[in-house]
C-alpha cells in the first residue's frame, strides 16, 4: 500500500507561494487524503488557503514527527534540481509540479492566496494615506533588492546579480518622482536618503509582514522590483508589475507571458545559468556581479515602459 506524503518546503516566501499550484493539483489528482505540508521557512503564504491551510505545519510544531510524519514518506521539494528548470524549460511553479505530480510541463493556475479583511483594510489604508500625504494620484512600490544583497562601506551590493544597483535605484527614484509617483520602498533595510535631495519624501515602512505587503501591493498602482518575493506577490494579487532581471532567467523566476508584467532582461546576452542549490560555480557568480548595471538609456526606457503599462 502506498504511503501518504509529507511535503517539505524550504527557501523563502516566494518559493512557498510558487509551490501552491502544484500542491493544489496533488490534492485534486491524487488519492492521498492525508498528505501534509511542512514549511521550513514559515507558513505565511498558505494561511487562509481554503483547503491546504489545515494540512500545513511549521517545522517546529509540537509532536509533528510522532503524530504526523512518522508513518508518511517525506518528499523534499527542490524545484532548482528539476531538469526542466535548470534547462530553462519551465518556471518554479511548474518545476514543483513536475517533482510532486510527475506530469511534465503544463499550464498552472495562479496560487490561491487569501488575504484577510484586516490585511486588505491595512493595505488600502496605507496606500490611501500615503497618496494624501504626498498629494499624489499614483503610487509605486519599489523592491530593489533580492536575498543576496549585502551592505559594506556605506553602500549596498549584490554579488549574485539579482538586485538593482544602489546608484541606479536613486536615479530611478528621481525619474519616477518627475513623473509624479509617490514611492514606497519595500526592503528589510533602512535607507538614509537625506543627502539625495529627492523632490518628495520616500516612504520606508517598518514592521510590515509579507501578507500586509501583499495587501499594499494589491492596492498600489504599480509594482517595480527584481527577482524577489514582491513580484510573486504582485502576480498573486493581480497588480501591474515591472521586473528587472539580471543573472537569473525570466522563464525560471518570473512571468514573461503574463499581460500584467513588464520584464526588463538585462542579462539576456551575457548570462549563464548559475546552478544554485545544485552546486557552486564561482566563475559564473563573478561574471554576474555587474550584470544589473544600467545605462542612462536603459533607465529612460524602463521609466517610459512603466508609465505606458496601464492594461490589467
Amino acid at each position: 500500500m502506498e504511503r501518504s506524503k509529507a511535503f517539505f518546503l524550504n527557501g523563502g516566501a516566494g518559493r512557498m507561494l510558487c509551490s501552491i499550484p502544484a500542491l493544489e493539483k496533488y490534492e485534486q489528482e491524487s488519492n492521498d487524503k492525508d498528505f501534509i505540508i511542512v514549511c521550513e521557512g514559515g507558513t505565511e503564504m498558505l494561511k487562509g488557503h481554503p483547503t491546504l491551510d489545515y494540512r500545513t505545519y511549521d517545522h517546529w510544531h509540537k509532536n509533528l514527527f510522532k503524530e504526523k510524519i512518522k508513518d508518511k514518506d517525506i518528499v523534499t521539494v527542490e524545484p532548482y534540481r528539476v531538469w526542466e528548470y535548470y534547462n530553462q524549460k519551465c518556471n518554479i511553479s511548474q518545476a514543483v509540479d513536475i517533482q510532486i505530480n510527475n506530469k511534465g510541463i503544463r499550464p498552472l493556475a495562479k496560487p490561491t492566496f487569501v488575504l484577510s479583511k484586516e490585511e486588505l483594510l491595512t493595505g488600502r489604508q496605507v496606500v490611501s494615506d500615503i497618496k494624501k500625504k504626498l498629494n499624489k494620484t499614483k503610487l509605486l512600490i519599489i523592491q530593489p533588492f533580492g536575498r543576496g544583497i549585502q551592505y559594506s562601506d556605506e553602500t549596498f551590493f549584490d554579488p549574485s546579480g539579482r538586485s538593482i544597483e544602489y546608484s541606479d535605484l536613486k536615479k530611478l527614484i528621481t525619474k519616477f518622482q518627475e513623473k509624479n509617483y509617490a514611492i514606497i520602498i519595500m526592503s528589510e533595510y533602512q535607507f538614509d536618503f537625506t543627502k539625495d535631495k529627492f523632490k518628495d519624501d520616500i516612504v520606508i515602512l517598518q514592521n510590515i509582514n509579507l501578507r500586509k505587503w501583499a495587501a499594499i501591493i494589491k492596492y498600489c498602482d504599480h509594482f517595480f522590483g527584481c527577482d524577489s518575493v514582491g513580484q510573486h506577490l504582485a502576480y498573486a494579487v493581480d497588480t501591474l508589475a515591472s521586473v528587472v532581471i539580471g543573472s537569473t532567467f525570466p522563464i525560471n523566476v518570473s512571468y514573461p507571458e503574463n499581460k500584467n508584467f513588464n520584464i526588463f532582461d538585462l542579462g539576456e546576452h551575457d548570462r549563464e545559468f548559475s546552478p544554485i542549490r545544485i552546486c557552486q560555480d564561482e566563475r559564473i557568480d563573478r561574471q554576474s556581479e555587474k550584470i544589473m548595471m544600467m545605462t542612462p538609456e536603459i533607465i529612460d526606457y524602463i521609466i517610459n515602459a512603466v508609465i505606458r503599462k496601464k492594461t490589467k
